[in-house]
């Protein structure tokens, strides 16, 4: 397992830098959120990206991508985080992607997966109906109707969900003759009748959304796959997603403890500067080595995701002990910032409340350090 970036992926993480940097720094963020748009970030900004290949990066070249691995994701969402940059590169490549490409039919890739990469249509994962992450808690049933399906209920915490074309919506469905019972993905349109996308603002000022289903119907073409046959796939999908979470969140407090060992070398108390004091260094060392540890479980869960000789459980595992590192790497490093910046670390005018707020969102979505935590602890049980 390499758990150090290529020449070619060190390439895409220069090229990634400096476009976010010209196109995308902080000061886009703060803009997007001060006059808010719909979809939460620049379409243009998306559009470019994708002329890049970004959308393109984890899928085979049969279907329109460049086959360059999971972990050419990783640069892409470090520098994502380093200039708090939002778009759905997340919840329609890296997400509802994966699944088309896992799960769908030719004619679904065809329809949906090559519009993902293009950039000509958006789509989000509706997973979520409780508070905290749990895939194995959904409840929302889908009925069979006629020759399709009928989908009631509510979904939570939708990424990029307000403005997406389509949606991936998954349900409980019950066993017959030739399926099996468990939890199935139907490709849902935007206006669909009966489907109601309200806005869900969250800390971060991106684009959530709340999903009302009232008695939607979908035809058996909806359907990805077999009925109840898309925990697998779901459970990799979610993985690269958890992974490439963790990258973003390294990538922001990589930035923010360059940003905290500037001040420290600038500002200036009793005639010296504060980077000077003993206890400050000793917790920046401190922060140092988090980073570096968070780097080495990023790395890994990237190389995970495209090892095709690791087992299915080794693959998770590594996953969410890098969601679960960075995720509390990010809050310490964050926290550190605020303290060590002093008065104006709290004040809106620094950018580090920008990070902060960005970082306890990533850390909830797809699964918070305890979702983690005790996944991990399950799956050493079953790798045992």
């Amino acid at each position: 397992m390499n758990l150090l970036y290529n020449e070619d992926q060190r390439m895409l993480a220069d090229s990634a830098r400096e476009f976010l940097a010209a196109r995308s720094p902080v000061a886009h963020q703060r803009a997007l959120r001060d006059e808010p748009q719909a979809n939460g970030f620049d379409t243009r900004l998306w559009q470019d990206a994708v002329a890049l290949g970004w959308s393109a990066i984890p899928f085979p070249e049969n279907l329109g991508g460049l086959d360059f691995g999971c972990m050419g994701l990783g640069p892409i969402f470090e520098s994502i985080g380093c200039n708090l940059s939002a778009s759905p590169l997340l919840s329609s490549v890296v997400l509802s992607g994966s699944l088309l490409h896992l799960q769908g039919n030719a004619q679904q890739q065809d329809r949906w997966l090559s519009a993902a990469i293009s950039g000509e249509r958006r789509l989000a994962l509706a997973l979520d109906e409780r508070p905290r992450h749990n895939p194995a808690q959904v409840t929302l049933h889908a009925m069979p109707k006629g020759d399709g399906y009928s989908l009631s209920g509510d979904k939570y915490f939708v990424i990029d969900g307000v403005g997406a074309d389509g949606f991936l919506v998954a349900a409980q469905t019950d066993a017959t003759a030739s399926s099996q019972a468990g939890i199935s993905l139907f490709l849902v349109p935007a206006g669909a009748p009966g489907l109601s996308v309200i806005p869900l603002p969250l800390i971060d000022s991106r684009n959530h959304a709340r999903l009302h289903l009232e008695q939607v119907q979908v035809g058996a073409d909806a359907l990805l796959g077999t009925a109840g046959s898309a925990g697998p796939a779901l459970n990799i999908a979610l993985d690269r997603g958890r992974v490439c979470l963790a990258a973003e969140m390294l990538g922001m407090a990589e930035k923010l403890f360059e940003m905290t060992l500037d001040y420290l070398k600038t500002r200036v108390q009793f005639d010296v500067a504060i980077g000077t004091f003993q206890s400050l260094q000793h917790r920046a060392a401190q922060l140092y080595v988090e980073l570096a540890l968070a780097r080495s479980a990023v790395m890994a869960g990237l190389a995970a995701l495209d090892d095709t000789g690791l087992s299915e459980v080794e693959r998770q595992r590594l996953a969410s002990l890098a969601k679960w590192k960075a995720g509390l790497m990010a809050l310490k490093v964050v926290n550190e910032a605020v303290q060590m910046h002093g008065g104006i670390g709290v004040t809106d005018e620094l950018d580090v409340g920008l990070y902060l707020k960005r970082i306890r969102v990533a850390q909830a979505c797809l699964g918070d350090a305890d979702y983690h935590c005790e996944r991990y602890g399950a799956l050493e049980l079953v790798h045992a």
